[in-house]
């Protein structure tokens, strides 16, 4: 079997996309070392990032003429029986497609998006969606709105959850509260929040809050900590955070690499994910797999992810996230304990068992016999070994 991987978001920064590329990619070949494996990359610098074992392919990071023609030109020329993508298949492509959809937020949720965006992906997600051999996602509430929005019969969809990358662990705590004085300067105790910066992300609602508990909770010496990519949202979030009263106490990082997200997540005293939308939610189970201690919106994946391991907030209401961080802050046992058991929940992912599950979606729709009964139930997700 040959496949071929759009592996465009390798070293992009595109988070999630990377993410979850490069979890899967890692497993591949020791998975089916007889397979041949073709990633096909949009810069140069990405090539180190591929497994040994995989070939690589450099292809052009426009868009519009990756997509448009060139890849499914290369393709053809490399001989590939399965293509799989996120989101977006390449025209001309004449062989079955595997496409993964984290989400249907362009279409829950477009006000989140730019006009043009959201309309951009309402049309080639379609397009790729009908067209495609498999359909994968990574969570229930992820196959369930993608069966509606597509109007599909679930059972045409395979959740493969998502995982934490290894880096992500627990580590010596003191250690963790040095490096990130050392790399940051932050002395005092602090709140994390990871996500591209964003209105869906909903930092503007959590710079709010913060300011509210900081307010009713004088004593709390705690900083607020926002880790994430550059966004043309980000201006106006910066923005609200020099206005706020508590702007001294608020920091911004950019984006933070894996040799140094872990440390974050071992210091801070409480990770806080309040976004609206989340097909999964990585950083809340990058939190989890450091034993940190989850505050999490309640809605739409997230629950599903951390279970019972986390306390849930309402994201559209500021003092009830205010009063959840509180009440974590206040009760650092509790706190403390819903982290231990975050920890054995986390260790329930693995990318391997998703790698498995993604390889059989691709030996179905290339029509190659599948080697175990691995494959993915339409059910919510249940991790696996």
């Amino acid at each position: 079997m040959r496949v071929a991987i759009d592996a465009h978001a390798v070293g992009k920064r595109q988070t999630g996309n990377e993410v979850y590329i490069r979890g899967l990619m890692e497993h591949f070949v020791p998975l089916d070392p007889g397979a041949t494996f073709l990633a096909y990359v949009s810069a140069k610098e990405a090539i180190p990032y591929i497994p040994v074992g995989m070939q690589s392919r450099l292809i052009s990071p426009n868009p519009y003429w990756r997509l448009g023609y060139q890849f499914g030109r290369r393709l053809g020329q490399d001989r590939a029986e399965v293509l799989h993508v996120q989101y977006t298949s390449p025209l001309g492509c004449r062989i079955p497609v595997v496409v993964t959809v984290h989400d249907v937020s362009f279409l829950d949720e477009p006000t989140f998006f730019s006009p043009f965006r959201q309309r951009q992906l309402a049309i080639t997600v379609h397009r790729t969606v009908q067209n495609a051999a498999r359909i994968l996602t990574c969570s229930e509430f992820s196959r369930q709105a993608i069966a509606r929005a597509y109007r599909l019969n679930p059972d045409r969809i395979v959740v493969a959850p998502n995982a934490a990358s290894p880096v992500f662990r627990p580590l010596d705590r003191q250690q963790a509260v040095d490096q990130i004085q050392r790399s940051y300067g932050i002395r005092a105790p602090f709140l994390l929040c990871v996500g591209n910066l964003q209105r869906r992300k909903n930092q503007l609602g959590l710079i709010s809050a913060f300011q509210q508990l900081m307010t009713d909770q004088p004593d709390l010496p705690h900083h607020l900590v926002l880790v994430g990519k550059e966004t043309a949202q980000a201006a106006e979030i910066r923005a609200v955070a020099r206005q706020s009263p508590m702007r001294h106490r608020i920091h911004f990082t950019g984006f933070v690499d894996d040799s140094m997200l872990p440390w974050l997540y071992n210091a801070c005293d409480l990770f806080v994910f309040p976004s609206f939308y989340e097909g999964f939610g990585i950083p809340v189970l990058e939190a989890m797999a450091c034993g940190c201690p989850v505050a999490s919106s309640n809605r739409t994946a997230l629950p599903e992810v951390a279970g019972n391991t986390a306390l849930y907030f309402n994201p559209a209401s500021v003092s009830s996230m205010a009063e959840t961080m509180r009440d974590m802050l206040r009760n650092l046992d509790f706190a403390a304990t819903l982290g231990r058991s975050a920890l054995d929940r986390a260790r329930e992912f693995r990318w391997r068992r998703s790698a498995e599950i993604v390889l059989n979606t691709y030996r179905q729709a290339a029509g190659v016999p599948v080697r175990r009964s691995m494959i993915a139930q339409p059910s919510a997700v249940v991790p696996g070994s």
